[in-house]
């Protein structure tokens, strides 16, 4: 389904299939306004993500302040990672691009936690609560930066 171009939406992009499938258990939260948030099709790697984002989605963003985004990428245990990523987003947009993940790969989330889409639903239901049961987690705690601007921006639009 696609968002309506005319107000406020999420895009998701995912780095691979397994952030797809979170990115698709969050979608399952009955709270949810699905028509407010649209998964992407994944990138094909973190770095592509980010080259995805820059090629693909910059422009779009800069004539539409309506759009969030959602990077979705694996850490592989490189927690730097994230200033790396959120240098290479364009500054006049930063507010509005997100960058989350789990801290090694969503594979060791699911030997931890479950199947993706129950993992992507836990985390829905974090966000939309406010609490950290499952993003206070080993693997996913440093996202809390991230997810309190997410929570800030982005829950209005996802959970009215």
């Amino acid at each position: 389904m696609s968002c309506n171009k005319y107000l406020p939406h999420v895009w998701v992009l995912p780095e691979d299939d397994a952030n797809r499938q979170l990115a698709n258990g969050f979608l399952t939260d009955e709270s949810l306004l699905t028509r407010n948030i649209q998964v992407l099709e994944e990138a094909g790697g973190w770095i592509e993500v980010l080259n995805h984002f820059n090629s693909d989605h910059v422009a779009g963003m800069e004539r539409n302040t309506n759009r969030f985004m959602v990077l979705l990428i694996d850490f592989d245990n490189r927690e730097e990672r994230l200033q790396y990523a959120k240098a290479r987003i364009p500054e006049r947009l930063i507010d509005r691009v997100f960058i989350l993940g789990s801290l090694s790969d969503p594979e060791s989330l699911r030997a931890n936690l479950g199947s993706y889409e129950t993992i992507g639903l836990a985390m829905a239901r974090d966000c939309r609560e406010g609490t950290e049961t499952t993003w206070g987690r080993p693997l996913l705690r440093h996202n809390a930066g991230e997810l309190e601007r997410l929570r800030e921006n982005v829950r209005p639009i996802l959970f009215p």
